[in-house]
């Protein structure tokens, strides 16, 4: 098979474009979940705390626990994963304590967010970065 120059651009061109249509989707993926959430709601970056290893040696089944004191909610989000929405816990008025645990899968290295939303309706976040050696996701 003889490729023309022609052929050459629209093929980079073509990969191109579908390199950097992935992440636009995953980015509205993350907004529509965000907004979902929290609605129009301003976020404060404090009163969360979120844990999360450093560095993950397989994406399959990655540890996380978060804590939220007075939260009657929290989401977790993993940005970098196809559906970004890991969890969402909820707490009710006997509950001892706003704090939760759970394994989830991750694609790659990403940011994990977790969103809680407090009795006040104000909405609170923590962000770890977790580097992935093996994706959990078929990666």
């Amino acid at each position: 098979m003889k490729f023309t120059r022609r052929d050459t651009l629209a093929m980079g061109a073509g990969a191109a474009v579908a390199t950097f249509m992935p992440m636009q989707a995953f980015a509205d993926a993350n907004d529509e979940a965000v907004m979902a959430f929290t609605g129009d709601a301003d976020i404060m970056d404090e009163g969360v705390e979120l844990t999360a290893p450093e560095i993950a040696e397989n994406g399959n089944t990655v540890p996380i626990s978060v804590s939220a004191p007075g939260a009657v909610s929290i989401l977790i989000l993993a940005t970098g994963n196809p559906a970004p929405r890991v969890i969402e816990f909820s707490f009710g008025p006997l509950a001892g304590a706003q704090s939760a645990s759970t394994r989830c899968r991750l694609a790659g290295t990403q940011d994990i967010v977790a969103l809680a939303k407090m009795a006040d309706g104000s909405i609170k976040r923590a962000t770890s970065i977790v580097k992935v050696t093996i994706g959990g996701c078929g990666g």
